[in-house]
């Protein structure tokens, strides 16, 4: 089989004439059309079976599930003032609930993360969900204050493994080259609920009170929960394969296709610490430690957004919410776009080194430079979301609220589109395990966050929004050198490490 695949490979780069250093003797059993997802997918076989309509509403699911998370955090910021009221407690311990909830985040999802990429996928989506609607629901009812952080903590163990098995659930159907627009659909739901949440909370808590934002948590949840149980199809590769492999009778929707007949897959072992090993590799560590890094000045921005708009325009809880809608608007234009952005740089690349893309075939990135691919188009966001924040600190000394707000839609817009392209990377260069690769990237972005969020409101206090924001942007520029290296050397320390790895094929 390895013979027929590097045959294959050669024959394929005579046809194309693709330059002699993409084919020849650093080609791997994986490459072009060999898919490096070996369990049981056929040299000629496509990468998934599912069909298009199938990929998208899979996607849809998965962003459902994304939802939750950033909801279920984010809800509670236009009424942290009335829950401390009501609780007879400070303002900063209703703030610690946020901070414990971002802590747990960031441990949560490298359980659930790797069970699902061993043990499958929806057996660990109804596992985080159950979790999270009986946090929910202990948070729904009348207790003290420690029972708030206890079921709060319990709903951030829920809802973070759904970020992880989504974006693994994407990477089981569809190749890199396909990537950037699926991948932009289950972000949708991560991104764009840090900005639903306070509207959808200060406008339930305002109709019937706090406690009824869990009851609605808990609805929907349960909601997604039943669409998983009747139409969700298992999709991970190491139990179905391209999908041509039944799952076990207890693993399959109710109502879905039934394809081909039980196979016993190889069994890998749970790890849940796995998510914590990729620190250890150089360009995994980079690109997670900078996401969260991007991904915190969010928390940052949400955290302290309530309070400046009640100090400088006198705005109620309502009319806070609503200017949340524009960070929403602004998150779900990025998402939707740059997905497309990136599958387009990643076909242009290809096409200046003459590799033809197959669409339905997992090909290697040992040639491709997809560090190039994906970052390009994400530096320019980056620094657009960079821009605005800045903007956005000083243009709150002004009169009017418009300055703010539109600053705060490009803001979110680059922000948005900044992570995506990181987030993509990430599973790019870790295919094998996109579940475990996606819950390191919710540890560091959550373990970060929740520092960020603890000193966020002192830091304002201290030297004013605008400064502050500079600070904020200044620790971001200043990790920024790395990334750099990354883009520029990444490919290298690749083709360095295959070659550690196994030796090439002798011409």
């Amino acid at each position: 089989m390895e013979d027929a695949c590097i045959s294959l490979a050669r024959s394929i780069a005579r046809q194309v004439e693709l330059p002699r250093n993409i084919i020849s003797p650093d080609i791997r059993r994986d490459s072009f059309s060999c898919s490096d997802d070996s369990d049981t997918e056929s040299i000629n076989g496509p990468f998934s079976i599912f069909s298009k309509r199938e990929k998208i509403f899979i996607a849809l699911v998965a962003s459902l599930a994304t939802l939750l998370p950033p909801l279920a955090g984010n809800i509670f910021y236009p009424v942290i003032e009335l829950i401390a009221t009501d609780l007879d407690v400070s303002v900063n311990q209703i703030n610690l609930t946020i901070t414990g909830y971002l802590v747990v985040q960031g441990l949560a999802p490298s359980f659930i993360g790797n069970l699902s990429d061993t043990h499958g996928r929806r057996p660990a989506l109804m596992l985080a969900f159950t979790i999270f609607i009986a946090g929910c629901l202990g948070a729904a009812f009348p207790g003290s204050y420690t029972m708030l952080v206890l079921m709060r903590c319990l709903q951030s163990a829920g809802s973070s493994g759904t970020v992880a098995i989504a974006s693994a659930m994407v990477t089981d159907i569809v190749t890199s080259s396909q990537r950037g627009e699926y991948y932009s659909y289950v972000q949708l739901g991560a991104m764009v609920g840090p900005s639903l949440g306070p509207v959808i909370g200060g406008l339930v808590s305002h109709a019937w009170g706090w406690r009824s934002i869990f009851w609605f948590l808990t609805t929907l949840a349960t909601l997604i929960f039943i669409l998983t149980i009747l139409f969700l199809p298992e999709t991970s590769r190491k139990i179905v394969g391209n999908g041509s492999i039944s799952a076990q009778s207890w693993n399959k929707p109710i109502f879905g296709r039934v394809v081909g007949v039980h196979k016993e897959m190889p069994k890998t072992r749970f790890n849940p610490f796995e998510a914590l090993s990729l620190f250890f590799h150089l360009e995994n560590f980079i690109l997670l430690i900078y996401s969260g890094i991007i991904y915190s000045t969010q928390y940052y921005f949400f955290a302290t957004l309530p309070l400046q708009f009640q100090q400088h325009y006198g705005f109620t809880t309502v009319s806070i919410s609503l200017v949340f809608l524009a960070t929403g608007f602004g998150t779900m234009l990025a998402v939707i776009l740059v997905g497309r952005l990136q599958d387009w740089n990643f076909h242009r690349h290809a096409g200046k080194r003459g590799i033809v893309i197959l669409s339905n075939k997992q090909q290697s990135l040992d040639g491709f430079p997809i560090e190039v691919a994906r970052l390009q188009t994400t530096f320019p966001l980056l620094f657009l979301s960079l821009a605005s924040l800045i903007a956005y600190g000083w243009l709150l000394q002004s009169t009017s609220p418009v300055g703010p707000i539109i600053m705060a839609f490009l803001w979110a817009a680059g922000n948005a589109a900044a992570f995506n392209g990181f987030g993509n990377l990430i599973v790019d260069l870790n295919r094998d395990h996109p579940g475990t690769a996606t819950a390191s990237m919710n540890m560091s972005r959550n373990w970060i966050g929740a520092g960020v969020v603890a000193f966020s409101n002192p830091l304002t206090e201290g030297v004013g929004m605008g400064w502050a924001n500079v600070i904020i942007v200044g620790y971001t520029l200043l990790l920024l050198p790395g990334v750099l290296f990354l883009y520029f050397r990444g490919h290298e320390w690749r083709r360095a490490a295959v070659e550690r790895r196994t030796k090439s094929p002798q011409v």
